[in-house]
């Protein structure tokens, strides 16, 4: 289930599709799977449980294990009500993590923040992807961006994690968040971001209400059809717990069954908490597709 790597760019007019990640090619000829390994006191699901380097990394070398294409490190809490942290901090819970993790595995690394000074601080201890909640909205990080070549999430959000699900509103959120990805896409590549590097997120619970996450889940299609490669985030959320009336140590169910329909409707890589059951997943949903093409 390991995606193909390389440190050369497919030659022009392939079938294949990839992302490029500094060195990296990752192809996208099946959905990939991006771990999280949250390395923070407080995330909403598993925070605290990995917050030591050394647990941190044992967990990480266990994602692998159990399949993940991607390990996604984040050093800040960014679930609603969620308060920020200084960037020495965020560096000083992150670097040492993602130095030992990439000498120990060629695993992929994303550093999951929206500072630049911590994406340039992970970069150089060998992380190769940028999650960025802001969408790349900083100047300084989409300087990183292009002078690193590093891939980046372009991520929407609407206002700031402490605040953002206290009222959010939208006339059409399917064409709001469309749009504003279009834009945001258009604008980074005019200021020097390579396009195969970019892939985009519309932001699942990150200011939406469970029905703005359901209609944005209907009109997955449209998004896959934008063009950069689609990463969905919904591994445990609030809107499956209302779903399905679940806490969220109890969301799995809700959560491969999103998972599977994102992959139908065209998500490439799928950002998940319980990488072995992800993984069962995808496998069988990719077979179900395989047989009836």
């Amino acid at each position: 289930m390991k995606n193909t790597l390389d440190n050369t760019s497919p030659a022009a007019g392939t079938a294949a599709p990839y992302w490029r990640c500094r060195d990296r090619i990752l192809t996208l000829e099946r959905p990939l799977i991006m771990g999280i390994l949250n390395v923070t006191p407080n995330s909403f699901s598993d925070g605290g449980r990995h917050n030591s380097p050394a647990a941190a990394v044992a967990y990480g070398l266990q994602l692998v294990e159990e399949g993940t294409d991607i390990l996604d490190i984040g050093g800040e809490s960014t679930h609603p009500g969620a308060a920020p942290v200084t960037v020495e901090e965020e560096i000083a819970r992150v670097e040492d993590v993602i130095r030992e993790l990439s000498g120990e595995t060629d695993t992929p690394i994303s550093i999951d923040t929206r500072n630049a000074a911590v994406a340039r601080a992970a970069i150089e201890a060998g992380a190769v992807i940028i999650n960025d909640i802001t969408g790349l909205g900083d100047p300084q990080m989409r300087a990183v961006a292009r002078e690193t070549g590093a891939g980046s999430v372009i991520m929407h959000m609407q206002g700031e994690p402490r605040t953002m699900q206290q009222e959010p509103v939208y006339k059409d959120v399917v064409g709001e968040v469309y749009d504003w990805l279009r834009r945001r896409v258009d604008d980074v590549v005019a200021d020097g971001i390579a396009l195969d590097t970019l892939t985009i997120d519309p932001g699942i619970g990150f200011g939406k209400t469970t029905e703005h996450n359901l209609q944005l889940l209907g009109a997955l299609r449209r998004f896959a059809e934008m063009g950069p490669p689609l990463l969905m985030g919904l591994s445990r959320k609030r809107f499956i717990g209302k779903v399905i009336g679940a806490p969220v140590d109890e969301r799995l169910p809700g959560s491969l069954t999103a998972l599977v329909w994102c992959i139908w409707r065209g998500a490439s890589i799928l950002r998940v908490h319980d990488v072995r059951a992800s993984v069962a997943a995808l496998r069988m949903a990719t077979a179900i597709a395989g047989a009836s093409a």
